[in-house]
C-alpha cells in the first residue's frame, strides 16, 4: 500500500483535443471532435499507474466542420442532446504494458448506455511549461461499436453498403496540468 498523496490533474482543454472518425458511403473517414470537455486525473505516482481518470464531454459541442451534419449528430437519429447532454468516461484501471505503453479500462456512457471499453494509451511524459506548471501528455487511441450505445441510424446505399460504419477511432491528444 502505498503512503504518498494523491496527485490532482486537470485536463488542460486549450492543449487538447477529443477526435473521432467514421467510415462514410464505406470509402472514406469522416472526423470530428468534441470542443467542449473536461476532465480529471488523480495518480499516486509519476508514472500515472493505477490513476482514477474521470472525463465528461458536452454532446452538444460535437464539430465536424459541416453545421448541417452537426446538426443532425445532436439530433435524436444520433446524440439526441436534448435528452442526453453528456458523454462520460469512468476508469476502472490503468496498467503499463511496457514502456511509455498503458492499457486504459473503464466505462463509456453515451445517451445513457454504458459498456465496458479498453483505450490504448501512449505517456508522452512530463514537462514544465513557460509559467512553471508541470504538464503531462498522452495520446489515446481506441475503436468502439456506436451501435452499442444505441446510435444506430444508417441507410442503405444504391451500390451496396450502408452510409456509415458502425467503428468510431477515437484519437485523444489529452495533456494534463498538475493542481497546486
Amino acid at each position: 500500500m502505498s503512503t504518498q498523496a494523491a496527485t490532482k490533474w486537470a485536463i488542460d482543454g486549450a492543449h487538447s483535443e477529443i477526435g473521432f472518425k467514421v467510415k462514410h458511403l464505406m470509402i472514406t473517414n469522416v472526423a470530428g471532435k468534441f470542443d467542449k470537455f473536461t476532465g480529471s486525473v488523480e495518480a499516486e505516482g509519476d508514472d500515472f499507474v493505477n490513476a482514477k481518470i474521470s472525463f465528461t464531454a458536452e454532446a452538444a459541442s460535437v464539430n465536424t466542420g459541416q453545421p448541417q451534419r452537426d446538426g443532425h449528430l445532436q439530433s435524436p437519429d444520433f446524440f439526441d442532446v436534448a435528452k442526453f447532454p453528456h458523454i462520460k468516461f469512468e476508469s476502472s484501471k490503468l496498467e503499463k504494458v511496457s514502456g511509455s505503453r498503458y492499457a486504459l479500462t473503464g466505462n463509456l456512457t453515451v445517451r445513457e448506455v454504458t459498456k465496458p471499453v479498453t483505450l490504448d494509451v501512449e505517456f508522452a511524459g512530463l514537462a514544465k511549461d513557460p509559467y512553471n506548471n508541470t504538464k503531462a501528455g498522452f495520446e489515446i487511441t481506441g475503436k468502439i461499436n456506436r451501435t452499442d450505445f444505441g446510435l444506430n441510424f444508417n441507410a442503405p446505399l444504391e451500390t451496396g453498403g450502408v452510409l456509415l460504419g458502425e467503428e468510431i477511432k477515437l484519437q485523444i491528444d489529452a495533456q494534463l496540468i498538475k493542481q497546486a
